[in-house]
């Protein structure tokens, strides 16, 4: 019965673009539609993950979640800076790393109870976060007095945006040649093919690009409703919702016994945010043009520091115990407060 409504309930999807791009459903009507359709599209990517796992490991497995799930992010945050919403894009980017490092490994954490993880791997993805936040302090520092949008912040992002890029690839090409060559047990004989599952992976990723689309042009309107300021809005709606498919394949396959995928993919997605998909934004920005200085506040800083000091010390014994999951959740809700009192710039 449980899968019957899962296929049913993808269907929510093809509805919620209908009524947005054929009858002009907006506002609070098409976020909740676009939300409610983004959970199946979660259940099916963590589902389609955790086959190709069985074929590529853990390690690779969690990669190709992120940069499945991360995809759709790029393009929604280039389609913002495209409309001059530079806080917009900075507030989300920084949110999404926050949320994933706390939120959805905490979650997975708690859901998935006691277990192992691979510290190696996960050290250094959390390294990379840390090193990133540490980076962003070149054109972050100087936008703290005057405007944080003039030309010459954005001439010093993108040397900045250039190495975290080339680092990014560097130690990714590193460890997911550690991943290969670990010895993996032979797929269950009831797992999906690896075409079938990277198929489904693809499918479901573009799926969620066109309803996250959605839902971030009605997800202003919902913020004004409830009175939050556009930085909250963008921190932590935007960013939960926007990652709401890999959040949830996440917790899902930790749930069913898995916690070294989903603490993996969780980690994978905050350092992809922080590491490429961020740089990327910068880089790319001109050709929508709007430039997009990564001169971010302090607080935006100081939250995702913190996040991964947090991280690390977590993981750092290669074990995941189910109250250190409670933990980093009770932490994501102090950095949610200090958003809500950051307000706007």
């Amino acid at each position: 019965m449980a899968r019957v409504i899962f296929w049913v309930s993808l269907a929510l999807t093809p509805a919620t673009l209908v009524a947005y791009y054929a009858f002009g459903v907006k506002g609070t009507p098409s976020f909740v539609l676009a939300a409610a359709a983004l959970a199946p599209l979660a259940f099916l990517i963590g589902e389609a993950t955790e086959n190709v796992a069985e074929h590529t490991g853990p390690g690779i497995g969690g990669f190709l979640n992120a940069s499945f799930g991360n995809a759709p992010e790029l393009i929604i945050a280039l389609f913002a800076v495209a409309h001059g919403l530079p806080n917009v894009v900075r507030g989300s980017l920084i949110g999404s790393v926050v949320s994933t490092a706390l939120l959805v490994l905490g979650a997975a954490m708690v859901a998935g109870g006691d277990g192992t993880l691979d510290r190696r791997s996960l050290m250094l993805q959390i390294g990379m976060v840390f090193t990133a936040a540490a980076l962003f302090l070149i054109p972050s520092v100087p936008g703290w007095h005057g405007n944080p949008e003039r030309h010459d912040l954005y001439v010093l992002t993108l040397p900045v945006a250039a190495v975290l890029l080339l680092g990014y690839l560097a130690i990714t090409f590193a460890n997911l040649r550690r991943h290969a060559a670990a010895k993996r047990e032979e797929p269950h004989a009831h797992a999906w093919s690896l075409k079938r599952g990277v198929a489904a992976l693809a499918a479901s990723t573009v799926a969620t690009a066109f309803v996250s689309e959605v839902l971030v042009h009605s997800i202003d309107a919902f913020g004004h409703s409830l009175g939050l300021s556009q930085f909250f809005v963008a921190a932590v709606i935007v960013a939960i919702v926007g990652n709401a498919a890999e959040q949830g394949g996440a917790v899902v396959i930790a749930r069913r016994g898995n916690t070294r995928l989903g603490a993996e993919i969780a980690i994978s997605s905050s350092a992809q945010v922080g590491v490429f998909v961020t740089p990327a934004v910068a880089l790319l920005s001109f050709l929508v043009g709007h430039d997009l200085p990564l001169a971010f506040r302090p607080v935006e800083l100081a939250a995702v520091g913190l996040a991964a000091v947090a991280v690390a010390v977590t993981v750092a014994d290669g074990c995941s115990k189910r109250w250190q999951g409670f933990a980093l959740l009770s932490l994501y809700a102090v950095v949610v407060i200090g958003f809500g009192f950051a307000g706007d710039r």
